[in-house]
């Protein structure tokens, strides 16, 4: 081992245990596995050369972890700075720079200055290292990877200072507009276990793809909008009939919209009772939030609708302004009613019964934005069919392709934007021959 090699090694450690804020880049298993095969690199020096077996070991792992992300190790480092959930990322996504302590905007500068040294610690650089550490005659082969689209910008923009700490402004209105940790990795989350945890993918369903419902539509997308841009924004229940696309509606919101802040949770009716916990949690973040509650209804002993009654009106706290619910359901009233709970004189259980009654007729009447969805009609359905063939590059006689679709809806599940899917599906394959050599 060359005292050039360590001396190169060494350096590179002390840096690394020096982070103060952004400690958290080289927690994930990449980052683990790097400071180990420093270290393995390190301690070369004093093997024998059987011994030098750990360093290469240590160099598999590290160029495993990188193979298992998809990512160079330079770009890998930048999307943890990125993803960043740290004292300074969290106060920079709502605070101006200017605004926050002098230490902690000094120890971030100082920070970004030595993951600038890590990052130009390349994967030929290592390889080469190893080389000599192991005493081998060839060099291990070099992980790469073609560098990621997404951070071109926070390349580009590293390349024109000198000093990574001068980047930090830039950095600090990346974390305002896209958030930081868990709500900038993803867009998409789902209330698991009294926590979120991201989707990693989402449904790319896309509110291009909807046809019919326009003005249903258009007065979601309005109010999402406001929503978008810090005004008050109504909570919505979207209800009718099932296939007509509700819930495709509301999951296509996230891809329009999600770069401009939109994020989307998806929460089981079972776990309405978090709904208020849910909502203090993002109350102070910079994203924009849709609960989104799918199949919405409540049989009559079912204490979970008070949750979300909650939510919907507010109580002593400030309704957020960054939260709205978004709910689908196949029923108009949400709770359901039997004709045994309407109050007759000889009822002595209860004085003012029909009290009781209305709040569970109204409840739906507790969003602000009602949206229905009436069945498809023959003319709403063809029309969907023609748009999806369109898509799907299907290229049939239009008569015939209504004739199918027509008998599809009749054999199946009737006239839905979710038949017409079906349909375009099947026919797809069926198209391509798939299953005709086992007889269709």
């Amino acid at each position: 081992m060359t005292t050039n090699t360590i001396a190169s090694v060494q350096p590179l450690l002390h840096q690394a245990a020096s982070l103060l804020v952004y400690r958290s880049v080289l927690s994930h298993p990449v980052g683990q596995a790097f400071l180990a095969l420093l270290q393995a690199i390190r301690h070369a020096e004093r093997n024998t050369a059987a011994e030098n077996t750990d360093c290469l070991l240590a160099y598999g792992d590290w160029f495993s972890a990188l193979a298992n992300g998809k990512q160079s190790w330079q770009d890998h480092l930048l999307t943890q700075v990125l993803n960043a959930d740290n004292p300074f990322t969290q106060q920079a996504q709502r605070t101006a720079l200017s605004e926050l302590p002098p230490a902690l905007v000094a120890a971030a500068r100082s920070d970004l200055q030595v993951l600038q040294q890590l990052y130009a610690c390349d994967s030929q650089q290592l390889s080469q290292l190893v080389k000599a550490a192991a005493h081998l005659t060839v060099a291990p082969v070099v992980w790469h990877h073609e560098a990621a689209a997404h951070l071109a910008w926070l390349r580009s923009t590293l390349q024109t200072v000198s000093n990574w700490g001068d980047a930090l402004e830039p950095l600090a209105n990346h974390y305002r507009k896209h958030g930081v940790g868990i709500f900038a990795q993803y867009k998409a989350f789902r209330w698991q276990s009294g926590q979120l945890s991201g989707i990693g993918y989402p449904d790319r369903v896309q509110v291009a793809d909807l046809v019919g419902y326009e003005s249903q539509k258009e007065a979601l997308l309005k109010n999402t909008t406001f929503l978008l841009n810090g005004y008050p924004a109504l909570h919505v229940l979207l209800y009718g009939s099932r296939g007509s696309g509700k819930s495709s509606l509301v999951k296509g919101l996230l891809h329009r919209y999600g770069d401009e802040g939109l994020r989307l949770i998806e929460v089981a009716k079972a776990d309405l009772t978090d709904l208020p916990a849910i909502v203090e949690q993002l109350r102070d973040l910079p994203q924009k939030f849709i609960i989104f509650v799918d199949d919405l209804s409540f049989e009559e002993d079912e204490d979970a609708y008070k949750a979300l009654k909650v939510v919907l009106e507010g109580n002593l706290t400030a309704r957020s302004q960054n939260v709205v619910v978004y709910a689908t359901s196949n029923r108009r009233h949400l709770i359901r009613e039997f004709f045994g709970d309407r109050p007759r004189p000889s009822d002595g259980d209860e004085v003012h019964a029909w009290d009781t009654v209305q709040e569970k007729l109204s409840f739906s009447d507790r969003f602000g934005l009602t949206l229905t969805f009436e069945p498809a009609d023959q003319k709403t359905y063809l029309q969907i069919i023609h748009h999806l063939a369109k898509q799907a590059g299907i290229q049939l006689d239009a008569e015939a392709l209504e004739f199918q679709a027509l008998q599809w809806a009749t054999r199946h599940n009737g006239r839905s934007g979710r038949s017409a899917r079906q349909f375009i599906d099947f026919l797809t394959a069926d198209l391509a021959g798939v299953g005709n050599a086992e007889g269709g």
